[in-house]
């Protein structure tokens, strides 16, 4: 009897050695990609009417704090794709986003989602989230999340809050990654006390039940693997149900890793910058990276000011003498052209007073009066460390007037960015056109974009596959300099390629 009493206290002592309390944390990982796929049965009027399968491919990218934001929380861009468009061939992306949702959104150490840009997606929110105690094995917490739905694919969002019961229930590897094993559970309740007047007003009331078992990051707290089953009804207006049986997989990938040394010999023919220089930037922590092009000592002072009068400004109006740069910009031809950042936006009609070569036309829009601005040295490009990745960022990009076509000059360029592409065949590449904001929000997005898949496709030819681009625009929302000078706009006007990690 006593040797068992004796054994009792040692299991339980080993026990508590072992599996000692956790304290739940999301800390944030680099770029990665999120999966959804539905495979549910639909019954409409409780008649059942088929399988429902829809998948969406997401990639997801970290970027900087905003002015005002906290260190703590973790910020990201995400381009989602959705059904057909990854359906046919999971690997395959579709170029530029056409077809694809941009969304932004951060995410606070107890797992807290917040958006920035909504447009629906992500649909699962706050989920997973962590209790701010410690806990073991066995332990139960509850936390809100929420949900955004659009039951009958109607381009209405509709979202719905729930409040989630998690439990601990063990430690696993996942894919030699140590995890946590919870499962979570909840119910769908929508119409009684709650309803989202931004959501879909024809949706009525919805029920039902989810139960899921997930597979979190202990490194990152990412879920790795979700998988739900969900039993529910949505009701609408005009007296139909639709319910939907079956299950709802998630699945969180990373980039695979890749010796960023073996990109100095061909980053320095991009930058044209000593080895030393390139494994400085490199090795720095990203926070403290720093931008280097051919011309750095001398132009970092100048590119600092630019840098804090430009997040100072952000979409100032244009100057009047910048207004003329563009101005002559569309006097290229007899025929319309579209009169804001060399690209479109308000329709005039201009006369042709002097022929003048494109080249000649776009280094007075891309630089004013700066007659250097085209030299051989600002030909090159900038490298950054950045928490998504290397980034190579092309200015003073020779583009036609009013147009997303690449004029020869960039040949040169463009060949030596696709060697150091060509050195990294495994990482996803995130290509991001911006133009200078000079007040026509839409055109310049428009241009932005036509500009990113002009210099995506630029590098297919070069011999990178399609499948490894993700392309998107951010018009004039993301100045670098200050737009109200004709330099702050020609630095503003660019394209970055990111090698996604």
């Amino acid at each position: 009897m006593k040797k068992i009493f004796l054994s009792a206290v040692f299991f339980l002592f080993f026990q508590n050695a072992f599996c000692q309390n956790v304290l739940l944390k999301y800390n944030g990982s680099g770029s990665y990609v999120y999966i959804e796929r539905t495979d549910v049965r639909r019954y409409d009027n409780g008649k059942y009417t088929g399988l429902v399968s829809r998948e969406i491919r997401s990639f997801i990218a970290p970027t900087s704090v905003p002015s005002g934001g906290k260190i703590s929380d973790r910020y990201y861009d995400g381009s989602f794709f959705i059904d057909e468009a990854t359906k046919r061939n999971s690997r395959e992306v579709n170029l530029g986003i056409n077809g694809a949702v941009p969304s932004s959104f951060k995410i606070s150490s107890d797992g807290e989602l917040t958006m920035i840009v909504d447009n629906g997606y992500p649909s699962f929110r706050s989920f997973p989230a962590f209790t701010n105690h410690r806990i073991s094995i066995g332990d139960k917490w509850q936390a809100k999340a929420e949900r955004v739905v659009d039951p009958l694919n109607k381009g209405v969002f509709t979202k719905l809050p729930i409040l989630v019961e998690y439990a601990y229930l063990k430690d696993e590897l996942f894919h030699g990654e140590e995890v946590y094993v919870f499962s979570a559970q909840w119910a769908t309740r929508y119409g009684i006390s709650y309803w989202d007047f931004s959501g879909d007003k024809d949706l009525k009331s919805a029920q039902g039940s989810h139960k899921a078992t997930m597979y979190v990051s202990k490194k990152s707290g990412n879920a790795l693997v979700v998988r739900d089953m969900v039993d529910e009804t949505f009701i609408y207006n005009d007296g139909n149900s639709y319910s939907f049986k079956g299950s709802i997989s998630m699945f969180t990938e990373y980039p695979p890793a890749y010796d960023k040394s073996k990109l100095i010999p061909a980053l320095q023919r991009v930058a044209s910058v000593s080895e030393k220089e390139l494994k400085e930037i490199l090795e720095k922590p990203v926070n403290e990276s720093s931008w280097i092009d051919s011309e750095k000592k001398s132009t970092d002072s100048m590119v600092k000011n630019d840098f804090e009068s430009g997040m100072n400004s952000g979409k100032n109006n244009s100057s009047s003498s910048e207004k003329k740069i563009a101005k002559a910009g569309n006097q290229t031809s007899g025929t319309k052209t579209n009169g804001f950042d060399s690209g479109s936006g308000k329709t005039k009609n201009q006369p042709q007073k002097k022929k003048n070569s494109a080249d000649e036309i776009q280094s007075k829009i891309s630089a004013g009066k700066n007659s250097s601005s085209n030299s051989k040295s600002e030909k090159k490009v900038i490298v950054e460390n950045t928490a998504a990745g290397i980034r190579l960022t092309m200015q003073n990009l020779n583009f036609k007037p009013d147009s997303a076509e690449l004029l020869p000059g960039e040949n040169e360029r463009l060949d030596q960015i696709a060697q150091v592409l060509k050195e990294v065949p495994d990482q996803m590449l995130l290509v991001e056109g911006h133009t200078a904001s000079v007040g026509y929000e839409k055109g310049e997005m428009k241009l932005s974009v036509e500009r990113a898949d002009s210099v995506a496709n630029a590098l297919i030819q070069r011999g990178i596959p399609r499948e490894k681009f993700i392309c998107k625009g951010s018009g004039g929302t993301k100045p670098i300099a200050d737009n109200s000078t004709p330099e702050g706009k020609a630095k503003n006007r660019r394209v970055e390629i990111t090698i996604l990690e």
